[in-house]
């Protein structure tokens, strides 16, 4: 690697990029020239996470230099760009399409690994707007069974607890699918965070961690507050500290402490196994703290500019959705009328062949009842002819007797 540039790989959910950087680039400097590569402005969700040395995920930090971090040595040097501190309501905070389609991603990848627990009804209900995040409308045309059968859309925890083949799967999703019609694809990407965001697990990061007796808990860490949950249950937290109701955090070595605001109330401490565990603690607490206040106050000039400029290119993809919606209906329209001609020319031509048929066969009944008529006249003919000889015959046998 040379002493003047290192390689550098970022992938982000849906790309992968490659930079070069200098020996004394910072965290902050990487990642503003990957969010000025990719076109984000929503910046303060977001991070650089990066294996270290010891194999765990770790967060770079944004005012220290790259080399200076304990980034695992390879060439190119690894990193993922990912959501780090998580909004309390998409619909409201998520401005950018580019934003929401990476929080969609990396949502959906988190519930289809099983690092967020999500129930079978809901998994197939959130399959159906993936289908048409990626897909855009049912077509029946266009979308067979087994059209789904290569994507990956539900978790395998799902598949493995019901009895049901892959076919009944598909058709339950392709069900909730075809009641999606006309959402645009970022719409469905909404959607499918709506649902999410309600998920027990969403959004929230866990430490390992041990109360005061030596109890093994989960720390969670989330845009609201932190929870402190059993060993065997992240569903369900048996403590909780809204950040609002929190008054300090800090630590010392191994030991946290959690101070409430109501001074009554006794001190949380619990103990992380490693000091750097608790300064990650830290950073995601003093992150999404600095946001859930960031929240209650008016958006700034920047935000506010970003929304106006969303929602001008929402409505002008509205437009064009519908523009194309009204030209797909013409056509189906036009396309339903010619069908209806070449059905009933084609019934009309079997009408026509009946009637011919019909035509021939009273022909050919006619030429046989003349056929027939020809040998009666003919077999009178030869009555008449016989009658008239037996009267001859007769009238020789008369004269013979009177002689």
């Amino acid at each position: 690697m040379s002493r003047k540039a290192l390689n550098v790989r970022v992938t982000t959910m849906d790309a992968e990029l490659e930079f070069a950087i200098q020996q004394t680039t910072t965290g902050k400097q990487l990642f503003d020239q990957v969010v000025k590569t990719i076109g984000l402005r929503e910046v303060w969700f977001f991070g650089l996470q990066y294996t270290d040395s010891k194999g765990d995920s770790t967060w770079i930090k944004l005012y220290k230099k790259v080399m200076n971090q304990d980034v695992k040595k390879e060439n190119p040097l690894q990193f993922r760009f990912r959501a780090k501190f998580y909004p309390e309501d998409v619909a409201e905070e998520l401005i950018q399409d580019i934003t929401l389609r990476l929080f969609y991603l990396q949502v959906k990848n988190a519930i289809l690994s099983d690092e967020i627990y999500c129930p079978p009804e809901t998994s197939v209900l959130l399959a159906s707007y993936a289908v048409q995040a990626r897909h855009g409308d049912h077509n029946k045309n266009l979308h067979s069974p087994g059209f789904l059968a290569n994507d990956r859309l539900l978790p395998q925890r799902v598949i493995d607890q019901h009895k049901m083949s892959k076919e009944e799967w598909e058709q339950s999703i392709m069900t909730w699918w075809q009641e999606h019609r006309g959402m645009l694809r970022e719409d469905a990407m909404m959607e499918y965070l709506k649902i999410a965001q309600d998920l027990e697990m969403y959004g929230v990061n866990y430490f390992e961690i041990k109360n005061k007796k030596g109890t093994d808990l989960w720390l969670g860490v989330d845009a609201l507050g932190l929870n402190i949950y059993e060993q065997e249950d992240k569903l369900t937290p048996k403590i909780g500290f809204p950040w609002s109701e929190i008054r300090n955090i800090s630590f010392s070595d191994k030991k946290f402490i959690i101070k409430p605001i109501d001074k009554k109330a006794p001190d949380f401490v619990f103990f992380a196994p490693r000091v750097r565990i608790n300064k990650r603690i830290l950073a995601l607490c003093m992150g999404n703290h600095e946001l859930y206040m960031r929240r209650r106050k008016p958006d700034t000039i920047d935000v506010q500019q970003m929304k106006a400029q969303a929602r001008e290119e929402k409505n002008a993809k509205q437009q064009e959705r519908e523009k194309l919606q009204l030209a797909l209906a013409a056509r189906e329209r036009a396309e339903k009328k010619q069908q209806e001609y070449e059905d009933r020319l084609k019934q009309m031509q079997e009408e026509m062949e009946r009637s011919q048929k019909d035509l021939m066969e009273a022909q050919e009944m006619i030429r046989r009842l003349e056929e027939q008529l020809k040998q009666l006249q003919a077999a009178k003919d030869e009555l008449e002819l016989r009658q008239k000889e037996l009267q001859a015959m007769l009238n020789r046998l008369e004269e013979a007797k009177n002689m």
